[in-house]
């Protein structure tokens, strides 16, 4: 059972961290009314699993009258993953509709009989950055925390949404990206290092793209550096998302995206 909810929370910090990458624009590479949908599939043994689907979708909307973007992230295990453990995940984020800033961040997880809520308020003053959060435990304990940065925080849609538009041209191979997330429960620094372009098959073996390569990696005790998920991401102007490698603890995990609809750009990434 908790395999089944360890592969959807990787995947979706997952998602958050291959988009936190700065030097972005405007959103030019989405509009209101895009949802992509995705499968998630778990090796048990020799066989891999589908362990719960994933849907994303943006929609314009306002938040405490600012014209602001609704990004909302919605997952749940698959059938067969239910009859042992029922995994609900609803994910919501505004972030203003002009300078993609985040506003308001949401995270309710239903795990079986648990329930968990996390929320982030921001707000700015000159370059500062503040979030106050508010995590409520399964158990009914609550933690509140209230930072300030002199850099931009990020949750996990918000900077997917900011992110989406960064232009890579010029980056090299090996370069580090690091930037500043929370989930509700504390401000962390996190890194990706950049791996270059490749070709990328999709689990159906008829479909593929260009795509550009992040890594995900973990310092370790010895100074190493761990990697943790591989991002694979279109090489065009919408930058979707089209798969994740995840390599667990307990085994490895895939995430496909399996449709898109509403593209602001055509998708020129796909080669088959």
């Amino acid at each position: 059972m908790e395999r089944w909810l360890d592969i959807i929370k990787v995947w979706c910090a997952a998602m958050a961290i291959w988009f936190a990458t700065p030097h972005i624009n405007a959103h030019d590479a989405f509009r209101s009314g895009e949802q992509l949908d995705y499968s998630l599939y778990y090796n048990w043994g020799f066989v891999w699993v589908k362990a719960g689907t994933a849907t994303l979708t943006i929609n314009q909307s306002t938040y405490e009258g600012i014209d602001a973007l609704r990004t909302r992230l919605l997952m749940r295990g698959s059938d067969k993953a239910d009859e042992y453990f029922v995994l609900r995940d609803t994910i919501t984020s505004f972030v203003s509709a002009d300078k993609m800033q985040p506003l308001y961040y949401l995270k309710h997880d239903i795990e079986g009989k648990k329930r968990k809520l996390r929320e982030v308020r921001y707000s700015y003053h000159g370059n500062d950055c503040r979030v106050r959060q508010t995590y409520s435990h399964a158990d009914g304990n609550i933690t509140n925390k209230d930072e300030t940065r002199p850099a931009q925080v990020y949750d996990m849609l918000s900077m997917m949404l900011k992110a989406r538009n960064f232009n890579t041209e010029g980056w090299q191979k090996g370069k580090h990206i690091n930037f500043l997330m929370t989930d509700g429960n504390g401000v962390r620094n996190h890194t990706l290092i950049y791996r270059g372009k490749t070709k990328v098959k999709m689990r159906d073996s008829k479909t593929a793209y260009r795509c550009l390569q992040l890594s995900f990696v973990e310092k370790q005790e010895d100074g190493d550096e761990k990697e943790v998920i591989t991002f694979f991401v279109t090489d065009d102007a919408n930058h979707l998302p089209v798969r994740l490698d995840m390599y667990l603890k307990f085994g490895a995990a895939k995430v496909y995206l399996t449709s898109a609809k509403g593209l602001k750009n055509p998708p020129a990434g796909q080669i088959k």
